[in-house]
């Protein structure tokens, strides 16, 4: 399928491959109709929020939102906040742009790129009041296990991109991934753990819960957030 977003280009090889999937009309609509007003360029560099949003609020980073469900459904209960998503799924993106497009909602951007490239090129430092990761790929397989997002180069960059006092927010519902997860961030230089004990928090409010994990909880799966807070 051609591109959908003709700046749209692979800076370097990546461990995943960008795969359009199946779209339906209405997603491929959202791109004509849409993202003019949702859609931010790779290429455009340090992104200015007050500008892009035309006010100064908070503004929360979502990386790898799917297709897009919870992250509407923080946009249009947090109106007083910005919200900017990064992802490499066309028809997630496609999804998300139309239905924040039906409900009128300003309070969203959408980057559809590698996350590593925007948190490098766009994403200006100590900029952002909220840094989500929701249910990543768990990448289950040892010998893929250097493929998850949750790595020590990764956490120090978005260190960096929060203001001082600012959320990292992870959720996983895989324990494994759960417990290398909460074993990165605790040797991670200028975070604290919002626990007292250093562990896992109660699902917070802001976070929907998914209809994926509404189906894992009647089945006994488990979830685990954790939420950190930059110190330094």
């Amino acid at each position: 399928m051609e591109d959908i977003r003709p700046e749209f280009k692979k800076k370097s090889i990546r461990s995943y491959v960008v795969r359009a999937g199946r779209m339906t009309d209405g997603q491929r609509r959202a791109f004509d109709d849409h993202w003019p007003q949702y859609g931010l360029s790779l290429f455009a560099g340090a992104a200015d929020w007050q500008q892009i949003f035309g006010r100064k609020a908070p503004v929360v980073l979502e990386i790898g939102f799917g297709m897009g469900d919870s992250l509407l459904d923080m946009v249009a209960a947090e109106q007083d906040k910005d919200f900017v998503g990064i992802e490499v799924h066309p028809p997630g993106v496609g999804r998300l742009i139309n239905n924040a497009g039906e409900q009128g909602l300003d309070n969203l951007r959408v980057y559809l790129a590698d996350a590593v490239d925007v948190l490098h090129d766009c994403i200006p430092d100590a900029s952002l009041a909220r840094v989500q990761i929701y249910f990543p790929d768990p990448w289950h397989k040892k010998k893929h296990n250097k493929r998850r997002i949750i790595q020590p180069a990764l956490v120090e960059k978005l260190r960096t991109k929060l203001e001082i006092g600012g959320l990292l927010h992870l959720a996983t519902d895989w324990q494994e991934y759960a417990e290398a997860m909460l074993e990165v961030m605790s040797a991670a230089p200028g975070f604290e753990n919002t626990d007292p004990e250093g562990g896992y928090v109660p699902r917070p409010a802001f976070r929907p819960v998914t209809k994926f994990e509404k189906r894992g909880e009647r089945l006994g799966h488990g979830v685990w957030d954790l939420l950190l807070r930059r110190s330094a």
